[in-house]
């Protein structure tokens, strides 16, 4: 049996504003295993980057975060005090974030905010730490690692700046990566080369990976257990293969559509999903995605399905799935 690394129970998230309080994340759990790769996916405002910033503790302070336990690597960070989670932020635990020129300091040499990161949790010499982070340079496909240690950001074009930043999250060696849209500003070609820096990392170190994307087929490439958010909630888990193959959701089967399939022969129309997403300010009391539904019944309207087990490791929060709905019919991804 595969050893939790992260467990995360009950996450909730809201922000205060002027208008009333924006409930992001409405009660999340999920776990990751060691040297595990887990994508989570959904449209943009969907929660999955509030809900790893909330783990993370990099919000505003109009932010309120509560969970029942947030647990890693044994230890619950969940009611961690800020100066003690500094010790792990950026050394157990690192983020890249979408994109990386606002991540990356413009007065800086990319030498000294890498050697810095380095020093400060390590506590190495500066010419350990400037060998170190030549190495990761080198590690992430940057050639003349040395000469790139004292340009700066703008000298960098968006790939380069994105494996920079992989590097910098990988300088102390964490156990587990939180990739947020690592992928969205760069070429198809680019994308690859820093999808398979993230899978090489993934074998040699034993790194877990949470990737948090909105790109399906990045997802299938890299993760081997996706998680499907909507609304602020997580609608369907399972494994790459029952998400892709046998998903149960119809959102889920609403994404699947919506993307094209180069095997097809023959040649149909993408299928966007009608509707728009519900407003968090006030949240339905129903299943979030129920106004958009193809298959919404009267108990979806009122009553918040949970996550029924419909699998081995396999979820799904539609009340499709439940003991009693009626079954005239097979309902699954590839058949919709």
């Amino acid at each position: 049996m595969m050893e939790n690394l992260l467990k995360v129970d009950d996450l909730k998230t809201y922000f205060k504003t002027h208008i009333g309080d924006v409930q992001a994340v409405r009660g999340i759990s999920l776990y990751v295993n060691k040297g595990e790769a887990l994508g989570i996916v959904g449209e943009s405002g969907c929660g999955k980057s509030v809900s790893m910033m909330s783990i993370m503790k990099l919000l505003e302070s109009n932010a309120v975060i509560t969970s029942k336990k947030i647990i890693f690597d044994d230890i619950d960070i969940g009611n961690m005090k800020e100066k003690e989670f500094e010790k792990l932020r950026g050394n157990k635990i690192s983020m890249i974030f979408q994109d990386p020129m606002t991540s990356l300091n413009p007065l800086y040499t990319i030498g000294n905010q890498m050697t810095e990161h380095l020093i400060k949790h390590k506590r190495i010499s500066k010419k350990d730490a400037y060998d170190k982070a030549v190495k990761m340079l080198e590690m992430v496909g940057i050639s003349s690692a040395e000469k790139r240690m004292h340009q700066y950001p703008h000298e960098f074009s968006g790939g380069m700046r994105q494996r920079v930043m992989i590097a910098m999250s990988i300088i102390c060696e964490p156990s587990l990566i939180i990739a947020d849209e690592p992928t969205t500003a760069l070429d198809v070609t680019i994308q690859a080369q820093i999808l398979d820096i993230l899978k090489d990392l993934k074998e040699k170190m034993n790194t877990s990976v949470i990737l948090i994307t909105h790109d399906l087929g990045i997802v299938a490439d890299l993760c081997s257990r996706i998680n499907v958010m909507y609304g602020g909630i997580i609608v369907e888990e399972g494994s790459a293969e029952d998400i892709f193959y046998n998903s149960k959701h119809p959102y889920t089967w609403g994404l699947l559509r919506s993307v094209p399939n180069p095997k097809s022969k023959v040649k149909e129309k993408l299928k966007p999903i009608d509707g728009q997403p519900p407003d968090l300010l006030k949240p339905p009391l129903g299943c979030p995605f129920a106004p958009r539904c193809d298959y919404t019944m009267k108990v979806c309207l009122n009553n918040q399905p949970p996550l029924l087990q419909v699998g081995t490791g396999h979820k799904s929060a539609c009340w499709l799935c439940h003991e009693y709905a009626a079954k005239s019919k097979k309902l699954s991804g590839g058949e919709i």
